[in-house]
C-alpha cells in the first residue's frame, strides 16, 4: 500500500528520488501522468494497465470519456526507476504541475501523487474542512 507524505527535492536534471517506502512497489515499472488538482499521478505499471483496460471500455461516443482519456494518456510517461530509486519527471509534466525544486510526494493507497510543496500545503489547508465534513458520507461509520 502506498501511503504517507514525503518531501524530496527535484534535482537539476528533473529527477526525483522516490521515497524508500515506495520503491519496492514501483521497482518493476511505473507510469507517471497528469493528475487532478494539478498534481502528477504515479501508478505501478500493473495498476496502470488495469486502469487502461477500464478506459478502453468507455464509450467512444462520450466526449467526457474522450477528453479524460486524452488528458490522462497524452502526458503519460513510463519508466523503471534506476538503482538509486530515481525517476525523471519529463519537462511537459513538470511544467503542467508547476513543480519547483521542493516537492510533496503523497501516497494515496493505489497510487502516488507528486505535488509542488507549496501547492500541496495550500491544497491540504483547503481540503481539511471538506475532509471533516465528508467523512460520514465517504466512509460510513468513520
Amino acid at each position: 500500500m502506498l501511503i504517507g507524505t514525503f518531501t524530496p527535492k527535484l534535482d537539476e536534471k528533473g529527477r526525483l528520488i522516490l521515497p524508500a517506502k515506495f520503491r519496492e512497489e514501483l521497482a518493476s515499472g511505473l507510469v507517471m501522468t497528469r493528475g487532478h488538482e494539478k498534481c502528477l499521478f504515479v501508478f505501478p505499471i500493473a495498476d496502470f494497465m488495469t486502469l487502461q483496460s477500464q478506459l478502453r471500455a468507455a464509450p467512444l461516443t462520450s466526449k467526457q470519456a474522450r477528453d479524460f482519456n486524452r488528458v490522462l494518456l497524452s502526458g503519460a510517461h513510463d519508466e523503471i526507476p534506476d538503482k538509486q530509486g530515481r525517476v525523471t519527471i519529463p519537462p511537459i509534466l513538470r511544467t503542467w504541475a508547476s513543480l519547483g525544486r521542493e516537492l510533496a510526494v503523497v501516497g494515496t493507497g493505489n497510487k502516488v501523487e507528486i505535488w509542488d510543496a507549496k501547492a500541496w500545503e495550500d491544497y491540504l489547508e483547503g481540503a481539511s474542512a471538506a475532509f471533516d465534513d465528508a467523512a460520514p458520507e465517504v466512509v460510513p461509520g468513520f
